[in-house]
């Protein structure tokens, strides 16, 4: 036994397998200090435990496998015991997004093993520039882009436009919603929901005035859920690389349907891509 250890102490190799714990682990979560030893040799450096220390052994192991991150683990274990279902409560609801967002894609995957690739009917089309009030929202990543829509359609029907349009009901004519997505998605992907004025509509506070740009665009209409809507994006520009239609500007979303009232499988939406601008 070495002198001044505590014989109530046991080697690191020992205390893993009591706290079903490797040793590598172990000597990671000294370093995060998230389980320091009782006792470390100051000649050798060698590790020594407490058999009272396996709880707090066993909790990490537990939490680490409810993909509890770290430094969660270290709140939850220095943290009153009242206070633990609190700090968890972000990790529940991280992996219930992350759960949701599998779900979309097992959705999508199945769609494609169904139907193929998508190929979507693309054809080209002229749209003329348009009156808008515009309403921008920043997303968090791809993952957050139907939020940051969803944040965005709320804006501007509540209180975007005046003279034709109260509180999102049209007055005169169809509400026309579009949606403004880059091509390409980064880590923040800015958002824009656009609000076709009709004649006599003006952009109300709290929203910005502007034009949609018109020209020559490849159009396809989407039916399905809008978590869907990637792959007929994905259609379209296959079809304008196929033909060497550079894209210009956001891809657009126009919402034919209202989803309060209509089944997830059978919102419309079509679906542009920019490919020649109107000379101004």
């Amino acid at each position: 036994m070495l002198v001044g250890v505590d014989e109530e102490l046991l080697p690191i190799g020992q205390f893993a397998r009591l706290g079903r714990l490797s040793v590598k682990q172990l000597r990671h979560y000294d370093e995060l200090g998230l389980l320091r030893p009782a006792y470390v040799d100051e000649g050798t450096g060698y590790r020594y435990y407490r058999a009272s220390q396996a709880r707090a052994a066993l909790s990490i192991a537990l939490l680490r496998s409810l993909d509890v991150p770290l430094p969660v683990v270290g709140e939850v274990l220095s943290g009153p015991p009242e206070e633990a279902a609190g700090v968890l409560a972000g990790v529940r609801d991280a992996l219930e997004a992350e759960l949701a967002r599998r779900r979309r894609t097992l959705a999508a995957l199945e769609r494609v093993m169904a139907g193929g690739l998508p190929a979507a009917p693309v054809r080209l089309v002229r749209e003329p520039a348009r009156r808008v009030a515009v309403v921008r929202e920043r997303a968090a990543g791809p993952e957050d882009i139907g939020r940051a829509t969803s944040a965005a359609v709320a804006r501007v029907l509540a209180g975007g436009v005046a003279g034709g349009v109260a509180g999102g009901v049209a007055g005169e004519g169809p509400v026309r919603l579009v949606g403004l997505f880059p091509v390409d998605l980064g880590e923040v992907v800015e958002v824009s929901v656009a609000l076709v004025l009709e004649e006599g509509w003006r952009a109300g506070a709290g929203v910005e005035a502007g034009v949609l740009p018109g020209g020559v665009f490849a159009f396809a209409t989407h039916v399905g859920p809008y978590d869907q809507m990637s792959l007929t994006a994905h259609a379209v520009l296959a079809w304008c690389a196929e033909r060497r239609h550079v894209v210009r500007g956001a891809v657009r979303e126009v919402y034919v349907s209202d989803p309060a009232v209509t089944a997830p499988e059978e919102l419309v939406t079509q679906l542009m891509v920019c490919v020649e601008e109107e000379s101004w």
